[in-house]
């Protein structure tokens, strides 16, 4: 149920959808119960058109992340939209997004809206983000494998086939690369953390295991025209699995280089070793 349906934040409060749960309760069957609406239908116009960088937002948010926006702006209609920040501000409204406000930041619920955004890219001409989804589970299971080969490989295909969508020359559309790169990691972990802090610096992103769930957390360092080697070393440096190893027990550390020249990704995963 809180995979599902969680998420809503109101007050400090965590909210499921009711309905939803009760759909869940009556067929006896987890899937999405989301009830579609014109407004949104309308809204798939603008996300399309990639106002503003709507389409980066989203790509961020399917992946577990969030995004940050100013919510003054809107104007409380369905047709008045000048930022990017309206349409996404509609989107909680309508109950798609849910908003962070100590944060002033947005993002996806649960598995449930998760799905609806799966299903409106799907006939949104977003180019080739249905494959690099598609790919995900892959790549996960060769992190766990520690094939830094497979993952690098996986990781020029999914970079490849989100470049219509992301800004493929930055190190923000890398992060970007990387998030939809573990789309499946959501099955097994929270949702993730971006750019933790520990000691001398940041992680870009760290997944953590969900209760009950037997995997090793995940710290991956990204490194934007630099070696995956010059990535691991940074994480090595800065210590970052060592708060994070009474968590979980087993920590990987997955070290990513970009040649923005040569357009070459490399992958270094090593187990960490407590000193």
């Amino acid at each position: 149920m809180e995979k599902w349906y969680d998420g809503y934040l109101l007050g400090g409060l965590s909210i499921y959808n009711p309905k939803s749960v009760v759909d869940a309760l009556m067929w006896k069957k987890f899937k999405s119960y989301w009830t579609g609406t014109e407004t949104y239908e309308a809204l798939k116009a603008y996300i399309d058109m990639n106002f503003d960088g709507l389409k980066e937002a989203v790509t961020v948010m399917l992946g577990g992340g969030r995004c940050k926006i100013d919510p003054t702006t809107f104007q409380n209609d369905m047709t008045t939209f000048k930022t990017r920040d309206d349409v996404l501000t509609l989107l909680v409204h309508l109950g798609y997004l849910t908003y962070d406000e100590k944060n002033s930041e947005v993002f996806i619920p649960n598995q449930e809206i998760s799905q609806e955004f799966v299903r409106s890219i799907k006939v949104g001409g977003w180019g080739g983000l249905m494959d690099a989804l598609n790919r995900s589970e892959e790549l996960l299971f060769a992190t766990w494998a520690m094939d830094g080969g497979a993952v690098a490989e996986g990781m020029a295909k999914i970079h490849g086939e989100t470049a219509s969508v992301l800004q493929n020359n930055s190190e923000n559309s890398l992060t970007c690369a990387i998030l939809i790169a573990y789309y499946s990691a959501k099955a097994y972990y929270l949702n993730p953390v971006m750019e933790m802090p520990k000691g001398k610096g940041f992680a870009d992103v760290v997944y953590l295991p969900k209760r009950g769930v037997d995997k090793p957390a995940l710290v991956v360092e990204l490194k934007w025209d630099k070696s995956a080697k010059g990535a691991m070393a940074q994480i090595k440096d800065k210590e970052y699995g060592e708060w994070i190893l009474g968590y979980t027990g087993e920590v990987l550390l997955v070290g990513i280089g970009y040649d923005k020249g040569k357009k070459t990704h490399q992958c270094v995963i090593e187990t960490y070793e407590k000193k």
